[in-house]
């Protein structure tokens, strides 16, 4: 898969990039002795993959999970932090990118992400998760949001995101009483999507269903997820509706993807996609 790249993606010591199944990027936070928690610098770097991705014409779906046995994402490197407090880094290096916790909690982006997550996702690692599109688990997955008893708060959007997934009396127990979800408490607080047959089998099951969006149309794909998250984002049904056609409906109906699955439908075929140009 990596050699129909189109593109090279940007240089990263923090992530493992590999390709599990045509048009799918797998990313892997490698820090496993730091349970993949992130310092400032990661971030930014992640911030320049999604960007990569999000143009790369080969690339549909990504899938991020953790190196290791234990930990998805520990959130914020708070050793780094501590240091920082000694000798402070350069202002515009102690932030986020736009897209937030690893440029995913508060991503808008054009195409999915699902998290794969093989372990502990606490802080901003919970953070990431509730910012993706989709969230397989392993039975042995835990999601928390511990900043509190740091002296910090979940100021990546995990709050408000949160509060609009479980409620506010559950989110506020998680938030304000450090509660952690077991797996198969967060699949019954609808908070993910699946929890994986076996832990060895997450990413073979986060990649059937990363090639279930592939396999559709990507223009498709691109238009429906910016109507799901003008939902989530907008208070108004109709105005997110609203929004979405303004910004798309028009394109749509225009893109060689449309012709491409009408014409296969009334010929009974399978539909050969192109990449998006939306």
């Amino acid at each position: 898969m990596a050699d129909k790249l189109q593109t090279k993606p940007p240089a990263t010591p923090t992530y493992i990039l590999s390709y599990p199944a045509p048009y799918v990027v797998l990313i892997t936070i490698n820090r496993p002795k730091a349970m993949n928690s992130l310092p400032y610098a990661s971030h930014w770097e992640a911030g320049a993959l999604f960007d990569w991705f999000d143009e790369e014409p080969s690339l549909r779906v990504a899938i991020i999970t953790g190196a290791g046995e234990k930990a998805f994402c520990a959130g914020q490197d708070l050793i780094e932090q501590g240091e920082i407090k000694r000798k402070p880094l350069p202002r515009q290096m102690m932030t986020h990118p736009l897209g937030g916790f690893m440029a995913v909690s508060r991503r808008t982006g054009k195409k999915p992400v699902i998290a794969a997550v093989n372990g502990y996702a606490l802080g901003g690692g919970f953070e990431i998760c509730l910012g993706c599109d989709m969230i397989v688990a392993s039975p042995r997955a835990r999601f928390g949001l511990p900043e509190a008893s740091r002296g910090l708060y979940a100021g990546a959007g995990g709050l408000s995101r949160l509060v609009r997934q479980c409620g506010m009396v559950l989110a506020s127990e998680i938030a304000m009483a450090g509660r952690q979800l077991s797996a198969q408490e967060a699949e019954k607080y609808l908070i993910i999507n699946k929890i994986s047959k076996t832990h060895e089998s997450l990413i073979d099951e986060a990649v059937q269903m990363a090639s279930q969006i592939a396999n559709l149309s990507p223009d498709a794909i691109v238009v429906t997820r910016h109507g799901l998250r003008q939902a989530w984002e907008t208070g108004s049904v109709e105005r997110a509706s609203q929004l979405t056609a303004d910004a798309y409906a028009a394109k749509l109906a225009k893109a060689e993807n449309t012709l491409i699955g009408l014409t296969a439908f009334a010929q009974k075929k399978q539909p050969q996609w192109v990449p998006s140009k939306l």
